[in-house]
């Protein structure tokens, strides 16, 4: 089920992502569509998290910078769920309101990056995604998106016309034992850094 505002977005996004930019998905047969998943992908441009919400047929959880929240964003986002968080100092609040979601049986899409990317190349994982995963214990999405950079560049304020492909990987589910070791600061790091290396695979 999906709430008339969520629904008026994914609508919206969903018919402009297929007649403007061709959106293809590539391992559609790979996604997790029940109970709590964990969704990491690249991020390219401002289109990706309705470009990941519309892989899916009921809501999800985001996550968007808290300078967004301004004016009309104030009401809208949290409508379409979206957490604010503080890219440059991530608090344990929102770590925590993550979590809490993922073990509600939500699905929540994460960037690793943290931040969009400026040339179109792979990031490196921040490693609170390991955190995420280590606490959440949620099955593991890797998505990996191409062709929103070339749509909506950073810094840029003008939509161009490009074909995007979102590839979706298969989903990794981590063992007790993998759960176990992903603890402190270095387990966080390679349990990130494994995430990330799994979308840049695709």
């Amino acid at each position: 089920m999906m709430r008339w505002i969520y629904w008026l977005g994914w609508m919206s996004f969903g018919a402009a992502f297929r007649t403007i930019f061709g959106m293809r998905v590539i391992g559609g047969e790979n996604l997790i569509t029940e109970g709590p998943v964990l969704v990491a992908s690249n991020h390219q441009s401002f289109l990706d998290p309705p470009l990941i919400g519309n892989l899916y047929k009921t809501e999800m959880v985001f996550l968007a910078r808290k300078s967004l929240f301004k004016g009309p964003a104030t009401w809208v986002y949290p409508q379409w769920n979206a957490i604010p968080v503080d890219q440059d100092r991530p608090d344990m609040a929102s770590l925590k309101t993550i979590i809490r979601k993922l073990k509600e049986g939500h699905r929540v899409l994460v960037f690793p990056e943290g931040a969009r990317t400026m040339d179109g190349s792979l990031g490196e994982a921040a490693p609170g995604i390991g955190l995420i995963a280590a606490k959440s214990g949620a099955p593991i999405q890797p998505v990996r998106i191409s062709g929103a950079r070339e749509a909506l560049p950073r810094g840029s304020g003008r939509i161009r016309f490009a074909r995007i492909t979102v590839t979706i990987g298969k989903p990794i589910h981590l063992t007790p034992e993998e759960l176990k070791a992903a603890s402190g600061k270095q387990g966080y790091d390679d349990l990130a850094k494994r995430i990330m290396a799994s979308i840049g695979e695709l």
